[in-house]
């Protein structure tokens, strides 16, 4: 979507203009992007901010994505990946983003066979991240776990990340 501000989205056919960035958001994000790129196997790789083409009128752009090796390196210019390129999506949730993140992305994602999503919110005890795994025989997306302070899975990949260090530097 050349010509249009930075991280414009397109959800049902309509141009998403997204508000800047609160601190938290930022630095969930970063902490998020860096933790997954460290801990990610060899045939993974990590992405901010880039636009995922899910079907004609709808473009999403997740705050972190998780994608295989092989749609990383791609030659192309290309300014989006496919729903098949993303194993993991995360949005962070924040106050104009709170029903395009919490109900149509999800529902969009899982529609289009992303099979892994979290929605990390920020709440009065810290970050917070809502893991979803999508069910094959549904097609949706099911709640797996609520993690607080420490966010510790086997899938889609084994990870451990300290949720207090949003808004710490790492050391």
């Amino acid at each position: 979507m050349r010509g249009l501000p930075r991280h414009t989205e397109l959800i049902d056919g309509s141009l998403v203009f997204v508000s800047p960035q609160e601190k938290w958001h930022a630095r969930v994000i970063d902490l998020l992007r860096a933790e997954l790129d460290r801990q990610a196997p060899d045939d993974l790789r990590t992405e901010r901010e880039m636009a995922v083409r899910l079907a004609k009128r709808q473009m999403p752009e997740p705050d972190v994505l998780v994608v295989t090796v092989d749609a990383y390196e791609r030659g192309d210019p290309s300014t989006y990946y496919l729903p098949e390129d993303v194993v993991l999506a995360v949005e962070a949730v924040s106050p104009d983003s709170k029903d395009r993140d919490r109900e149509t992305k999800p529902l969009k994602y899982a529609k289009a066979g992303i099979r892994h999503f979290w929605r990390v919110e920020r709440s009065d005890s810290g970050t917070v991240v809502y893991v979803y795994e999508r069910d094959l025989e549904s097609g949706r997306y099911a709640l797996t776990g609520i993690h607080h302070e420490r966010l510790k899975l086997a899938v889609p990949f084994a990870i451990d990340v300290d949720l207090s260090r949003v808004g710490r530097r790492a050391r």
